[in-house]
């Protein structure tokens, strides 16, 4: 019996120094999420400089920050006539709507792939992209404006929303969302979104297939001041919102039941995040047609740089979007000049092979799709 309970007070140490042992790795990650942050800011200010002084009429760093000081009032100069008339008409709107946008859609694939417990969930890829885009193509084509500057962006909420949630019901099974019905229903409604679109088209008149186009390809060479301010409530409601649901994120990424036992409502959780995503997908649909794989790229970069917790993957996903859009769009309108890339066509070829390692990723560590 001595022996018994000496086994037995030996084993217990063992177990006990055993449990607490801190992972290096997880702490090395989480070390990394302040500089990562700051990183990402000063990268996010540089290239928002340089963007609004690159293209055909050149406009130095130097002056884009004295003509910025001097409409703040805290010194600097202004430029001339039509350099002043370039950065503040032309440039600087888009510069804004990219920040927006791509904040936008960085953070709602950092809610989407938390709420649905996998990382291949994107609102591009599932079809909630397609679906607000098309409630924006039905606004111009049937030549809606009740409410104004803000009837594209309502009209693409409420797509996006209905969406968003035919996707969410239809990709649960078993009370989990599986990865491969996930895409597959994600197949099904953007081939539905795209048949909508082509029937809008033609019955569409030359002007209104044009700005059809526009929501197609993605693009934010129509930006203005005007629609900056339509979209600006939107994109900042839901950033606002998002990382109030960090912690509950984390908790959903324990399990449902455990989740639940820890005291968070799992279906009232996701019903608002769906929401927050929905009105994320609305604000960059409404003022850049569909970009996607932004919103997948994103998180999946800074979880593998600095762990998987949403305390700053949510935060740092809308500054990653931001910085990833920004540069797409210069070098959209950079790259081949005079000539302009569609932006959403860009980021679907620099997205798409990302997609297809991160498909081939998952296989391999799951043992395939069983």
């Amino acid at each position: 019996m001595r022996a018994g309970r000496g086994r037995k007070s030996t084993g217990d140490p063992g177990r006990r120094q055993a449990g607490p042992a801190p992972n290096p790795s997880l702490r090395t990650r989480r070390s990394v999420a302040a500089p990562l942050t700051t990183g990402l800011l000063a990268a996010l200010v540089a290239l928002g400089l340089l963007s609004a002084g690159i293209g055909a009429y050149g406009i130095p760093v130097g002056d884009v920050l004295g003509s910025l000081a001097h409409r703040l009032g805290v010194g600097g100069a202004p430029l001339d006539r039509v350099a002043e008339s370039v950065l503040w008409n032309v440039r600087l709107p888009r510069v804004a709507l990219a920040l927006l946008a791509g904040a936008s859609l960085g953070c709602a694939g950092a809610l989407m792939q938390g709420v649905f417990g996998n990382p291949l969930a994107e609102p591009g890829v599932i079809g909630i992209s397609s679906g607000a885009a098309v409630g924006a193509v039905a606004s111009i084509a049937f030549g809606l404006s009740f409410l104004g500057n803000w009837t594209v962006t309502a009209c693409a909420f409420v797509a996006g929303l209905v969406t968003v949630l035919l996707v969410y019901v239809l990709s649960r099974s078993g009370g989990r969302t599986e990865v491969v019905t996930l895409i597959l229903t994600g197949i099904a409604v953007n081939a539905f979104a795209g048949a909508l679109i082509g029937l809008f088209i033609f019955f569409a008149d030359n002007a209104q297939i044009s700005q059809i186009t526009f929501w197609q390809l993605g693009s934010l060479a129509q930006a203005t001041w005007p629609k900056v301010l339509a979209v600006l409530p939107c994109a900042l409601l839901g950033l606002f919102a998002a990382p109030f649901y960090a912690r509950k994120l984390d908790l959903l990424s324990l399990g449902e039941r455990s989740a639940r036992h820890l005291g968070v409502d799992v279906e009232r959780l996701r019903v608002a995040l769906v929401l927050v995503v929905a009105l994320f997908t609305a604000a960059a649909v409404a003022v850049a047609g569909v970009i996607t794989f932004v919103g997948l790229l994103v998180p999946h970069l800074l979880r593998m740089a600095a762990g998987p917790g949403h305390r700053f993957l949510v935060p740092g996903s809308a500054l990653g979007g931001a910085l990833v859009l920004v540069a797409a769009d210069l070098a959209a309108r950079t790259v081949a000049q005079p000539a302009e890339l569609p932006l959403g066509v860009l980021t679907a070829l620099l997205g798409s092979p990302f997609f297809f390692w991160l498909l081939r990723r998952a296989r391999r560590r799951q043992g395939g799709w069983g």
